[in-house]
């Protein structure tokens, strides 16, 4: 009896650690994707930008292969949630950063300066090192526990007082980082990422719940008859949604990079945090694991941070002369009266300020007869005579 007990437990222990080998895969590859999508719409926009087809980005081939790259691996990225432990999954999106370090520097030729080569050369490829070690170690020594995704084992979970304790705490923690992001006007990075990362938890919960219940289905366990399963669809589609507003408020106050950066830790620390809460998957794991653990998402935060770091930065510039540039006018910025707009960190030919939002100002029309050349009191031509001339 011992024995069969025995054999079934390695039987289970290996069909685990085949399922977190096939999430882990699907994860790898699905953030490989959306990398390699990124860097072939990019192209697209830089190469029909600097011809002068008069076509839409989204009119060209080159954009479309990428969009449907990029759906294979958003589709790849859903499904090996329902496979590996979310703990897992969360953090592995580091892949997309190495991934679009190189692809960068290869694939759409990034160049930097000869004086700035060496040092950008070694933060770069020492924070992909440091990046691939960690998540070495975090796939290594990460949660083993699975557990099948059904209707009733969601709701569970979802009505267990851990959980409960930690949507309430979460509530209070957004409501008052809103409050002040949007009464105080308190437009910090921290913050806004800090939302993203508290609506981010909501969304890593869900769609594993979601995934998991989609391929309990496909496998001939019907799950769609439960009503928490379109609950949780719901929640995940209005947490993306919102977190995809606030990053776009970041991206037009601050730079991608260090949005990048910031991102991925606050996200990856609240994404594990929700794993091990909701759907307790460091309970069967001992401290060493769990240390290991911790120690390679810490290695990856590092670096993913010197890859950030290592980005060129855009100089600062201002298209138009202020006010204040010149000795002995005095300036009016001070009062608050712009002579024009500011300049919010891009610039396009022929406008000040990149926002199409903003229509262009329509010139006066000209009084082609006001332009003719009228002699003056005191000047011995007349105008027949510059005509002749």
């Amino acid at each position: 009896m011992e024995g069969v007990s025995f054999t079934q437990t390695d039987r289970d222990r290996e069909s685990s650690y085949t399922e977190n080998l096939i999430g882990t895969l699907l994860a790898i590859f699905g953030n490989l994707l959306i990398s390699i999508s990124v860097s072939i719409q990019k192209h697209s926009h830089v190469a029909l930008a600097g011809t002068k087809d008069p076509r839409h980005f989204y009119r060209t081939k080159t954009w479309w292969s990428g969009f449907l790259l990029m759906l294979v691996g958003e589709g790849m990225l859903f499904v090996s949630y329902a496979f590996a432990p979310l703990s897992l999954i969360a953090p592995l999106s580091a892949v997309s950063v190495i991934a679009s370090c190189i692809l960068g520097f290869l694939f759409l030729r990034e160049k930097w300066k000869p004086k700035e080569f060496l040092k950008r050369y070694i933060l770069s490829f020492l924070g992909c090192a440091l990046t691939i070690g960690g998540t070495y170690l975090f796939v290594t020594f990460g949660p083993n526990s699975h557990e099948k995704l059904n209707g009733e084992n969601i709701v569970k979970h979802l009505i267990g007082w851990p959980f409960l304790l930690y949507l309430l705490l979460e509530i209070i923690t957004f409501c008052l980082v809103l409050y002040f992001y949007k009464q105080r006007s308190a437009n910090y990075l921290v913050l806004i990422l800090l939302l993203v990362a508290l609506l981010g938890s909501v969304t890593v919960i869900t769609v594993k719940a979601v995934s998991g219940m989609v391929v309990l289905s496909i496998q001939g366990s019907l799950q769609l008859s439960y009503p928490i399963f379109y609950v949780m669809f719901v929640c995940m589609v209005a947490t993306i949604v919102f977190q995809a507003s606030f990053l776009a408020q970041a991206s037009h106050l601050y730079d991608s990079s260090l949005i990048a950066c910031i991102n991925y830790i606050f996200s990856t620390v609240f994404a594990v945090a929700a794993g091990a809460i909701f759907y307790l998957e460091f309970n069967h794991e001992d401290v060493l694991h769990i240390c290991m653990f911790l120690l390679g998402c810490a290695v990856c935060f590092l670096g993913v941070f010197l890859i950030t770091k290592s980005k060129k930065k855009a100089k600062a510039f201002e298209p138009y002369v202020t006010m204040d540039m010149v000795k002995g006018i005095p300036t009016i910025h001070e009062k608050g009266l712009a002579v024009q707009p500011d300049y919010n960190g891009s610039f396009s030919y022929g406008a000040l300020v990149n926002n199409d939002s903003v229509a262009p100002v329509a010139l006066p029309p000209v009084n082609h007869e006001n332009l003719a050349v009228t002699p003056g009191h005191g000047h011995p031509y007349q105008t027949t005579e510059l005509k002749k001339d």
